[in-house]
């Protein structure tokens, strides 16, 4: 199973240059940033770009009801991001997600050649993104949740006649108490979103106890262990005490691949 690392894009350069330096050298394959209202994900992450040579950036991810296809193309244009690299992530919520979703994966495919990953959370979606997607992000999940979406993805490409998309998960990652205060205020956020809030109630879970939240960093492995098998690449979105280099740098330290 491979591992990515993800940061709030809304935090200073300098932290996103550091932690995407570090988690290339470290040997993580992915790197990926959100793109938070009007904190521009993909300006973020031509920071990460430009400190790094061979990871893939990940941007997990722009809403479609909210950018448009071609401000997109022209974002990812504007800031030169490595077409080769880059894992283009866009969702939508209800209503009309589906159809947004589908034309806006095909409008982005006609004018940029790289990879599209899609945000699925219910079993329509992951539907789809089995048909269309070069990849899905799974967010918020257990590893029992996430094996029944893997298997409705990789199913509905089998029907379309297309290889299954490359499997990743949002996994949020705490170490050491100091960061367990931000966790839950991330987690209550979520539980307060109508998709999110529905499924945390099909999954029957405190949004919370999909984290990895440990005391110490050699407990991080033992944490991951129920997701190997599940996706191919499990991003640890990364949730310091405080967003210093420092304490970033710690954390890609401390969940660096063995």
């Amino acid at each position: 199973m491979a591992r990515g690392f993800a940061v709030f894009a809304g935090v200073s350069p300098d932290v996103i240059r550091a932690a995407a330096k570090e988690a290339e050298a470290l040997g993580y394959t992915s790197f990926w940033v959100n793109h938070p209202g009007p904190t521009d994900g993909l300006a973020a992450l031509a920071q990460a770009a430009a400190e790094t040579r061979r990871i893939a950036l990940g941007i997990g991810v722009i809403p479609l009801h909210t950018r448009a296809p071609e401000s997109i193309v022209s974002g990812v244009r504007g800031h030169k991001l490595p077409l080769d690299r880059l894992l283009l992530g866009v969702g939508s919520p209800n209503p009309g997600s589906l159809r947004r979703v589908r034309d806006g994966v095909a409008a982005l495919k006609t004018q940029l050649a790289t990879r599209v990953i899609v945000a699925a959370l219910g079993p329509k979606m992951c539907q789809l993104a089995g048909e269309i997607a070069d990849g899905v992000l799974f967010n918020w999940v257990t590893p029992a949740h996430a094996r029944a979406s893997a298997d409705i993805v990789r199913q509905a490409a089998k029907a379309a006649r297309r290889p299954a998309p490359t499997l990743f998960a949002y996994v949020r990652l705490v170490v050491g108490d100091r960061g367990t205060p931000r966790l839950r205020s991330e987690a209550d956020r979520y539980a307060a979103i109508p998709a999110y809030a529905a499924n945390f109630a099909r999954m029957g879970v405190d949004p919370i106890t999909t984290a990895v939240a440990v005391s110490r960093s050699d407990m991080v492995e033992a944490a991951l262990a129920p997701w190997r098998g599940v996706v191919d690449e499990v991003v640890l979105r990364a949730l310091p005490a405080e967003d210093t280099v420092d304490e970033m740098v710690s954390l890609v330290r401390a969940a660096a691949p063995r």
